[in-house]
């Protein structure tokens, strides 16, 4: 008993008596027109107010991180400034290595703003610093070498490699240190 869904269309519309008039549909389409907003303006309102969402958002979860992690101790560390007039860095050169490096000096300091120093820690804590102050130095000078002589492939993977190694030396000391905390509860506990 099965049939052919395009067949039984076909049929009814031959039968159907029904037929609308002359020019309906271009009325119709005059009258949606005239009664909906024109389509580009709802866009452009949708876009701004994502933005304005975006922007609220950031600057919500940038409060509730200062109060969050207000009450650690500011770490001495001086972080590169990509923004330096003077000294080109990798976003300089592309927009790929741009997010590059912003992906790892974002990591870096989310790292150091999770890192707590305690009185326990704090020889630790002290060399890392001072390794990541180097680190920085380091960094500085590459950036010194990118912009007197101009982009290559080694100071580009040297300025890399560097953020790569202060990204891992941050996860060194987080697990350092948790593995000291552990340690101390299980001698105090």
């Amino acid at each position: 008993m099965a049939r052919d869904i395009r067949r039984l269309f076909k049929e009814e519309q031959q039968e159907s008596p029904l037929k609308m008039s002359e020019g309906h549909e271009a009325r119709f389409l005059e009258k949606l027109d005239s009664a909906l907003p024109v389509e580009t303006s709802i866009k452009k309102r949708f876009s701004v107010l994502q933005i304005a969402a975006s922007i609220v958002i950031l600057i919500g979860l940038g409060f509730g991180a200062s109060t969050f992690f207000g009450n650690t101790e500011v770490i001495p560390v001086e972080i590169v400034d990509t923004k330096d007039d003077q000294l080109k860095s990798l976003g300089d050169i592309s927009p790929d290595f741009k997010k590059v490096e912003d992906y790892y000096l974002a990591n870096i300091n989310i790292e150091l703003s999770k890192v707590k120093q305690t009185p326990e820690n704090k020889e630790l804590f002290d060399g890392y610093v001072m390794r990541l102050a180097e680190l920085n130095q380091e960094y500085k000078r590459l950036s010194v070498e990118l912009t007197d002589h101009g982009p290559n492939e080694l100071t580009v993977s040297a300025l890399i490699d560097n953020l790569k190694l202060r990204l891992n030396l941050l996860y060194r000391l987080k697990e350092q240190l948790n593995d000291l905390n552990t340690s101390e509860e299980r001698i105090n506990g």
